[in-house]
């Protein structure tokens, strides 16, 4: 989870390694949107949209790449607590050259358009975490599931999509209990699911997007952050019997030496080889379940 154990963790990262938080600050100002991605082996050409999607409680933006040819699976991205940006729009356009149809949206659309935050904005910055919390606080399982069924109607009526096949949910921070919250919520659709350093997956509330994996038909990976691990070793063991109990296949790895937030490029945490540890096993998630 983001939080005050997050910028201790992510402070003691930066001492580590030598690197200030000032001298962090700097070089992110400098080079946040020239940020790159590895190369995609045989990229497809893509077609890249702004899109805008009417749900029932508004309005909202999202960024959908696709091949430029031809109908594919479908895949629904929910970013970070920092919400949809130019690194999120460079991870969908990594997947679309990879051969899906990729819905990035915006999950506070009912408050503001994206980006909420200025590029290159850190956790770290007590007004960006301010900002994103009062967001993030407004959404809850109800909007989850809400947002994930008129973004599955969405995607079935694009050209671009193959419904023939099924759908992909990716998730990163907070947008892990949403990946979990849309496989339940359209359980006919989704066949595949995939949570980076996703936060509150397991827990004893009421409402844990764990207790819904009986209703699901997705097969899953969760990839945990070290540290998140080390604040609830728990949780991994719970998600674990929870898909066996089920009868779905999951995989739950944590990732070793990574701090919560290393997956996206512009993160303060970016570590590139578990990152692309973890690309490499969603890419073999999805080939296998979404063919």
């Amino acid at each position: 989870m983001c939080d005050e154990k997050t910028l201790k963790d992510n402070e003691a990262h930066f001492h580590k390694t030598g690197l200030t938080r000032r001298k962090f600050n700097k070089l992110s100002a400098g080079a946040g949107l020239v940020m790159a991605l590895p190369p995609v082996a045989n990229a497809q050409a893509i077609t890249r949209t702004n899109v805008e999607i009417t749900t029932p409680d508004g309005v909202a933006d999202a960024y959908f790449v696709h091949p430029a040819s031809g109908s594919h699976a479908a895949v629904l991205v929910w970013p970070d607590i920092l919400g949809l940006r130019p690194a999120f729009n460079m991870m969908g356009d990594r997947l679309a050259q990879s051969g899906y149809s990729v819905l990035v949206v915006n999950p506070f659309y009912r408050s503001a358009k994206a980006p909420v935050v200025e590029p290159g904005a850190s956790f770290a910055d007590p007004d960006v975490r301010n900002t994103v919390f009062a967001l993030a606080g407004q959404l809850n399982e109800q909007t989850h599931f809400q947002d994930a069924e008129a973004f599955v109607t969405w995607l079935d009526a694009q050209d671009a999509v193959d419904t023939s096949r099924g759908i992909g949910t990716t998730g990163y921070c907070m947008g892990g209990p949403m990946v979990m919250r849309s496989v339940a919520a359209v359980p006919h659709r989704f066949r595949a699911g995939a949570t980076f350093h996703g936060g509150g997956l397991a827990t004893d509330a009421d409402n844990s997007p764990h207790l819904l994996i009986p209703e699901t038909n997705a097969s899953m990976l969760h990839a945990i952050a070290a540290n998140d691990d080390e604040s609830n070793p728990v949780a991994k063991d719970t998600l674990r019997q929870a898909y066996a109990a089920a009868g779905i296949d999951a995989e739950v790895e944590v990732y070793e030496g990574t701090l919560h937030g290393w997956c996206p490029p512009d993160s303060d945490v970016y570590d590139e080889a578990q990152a692309e540890h973890a690309w490499d096993r969603l890419l073999v998630l999805f080939d296998k379940a979404l063919a």
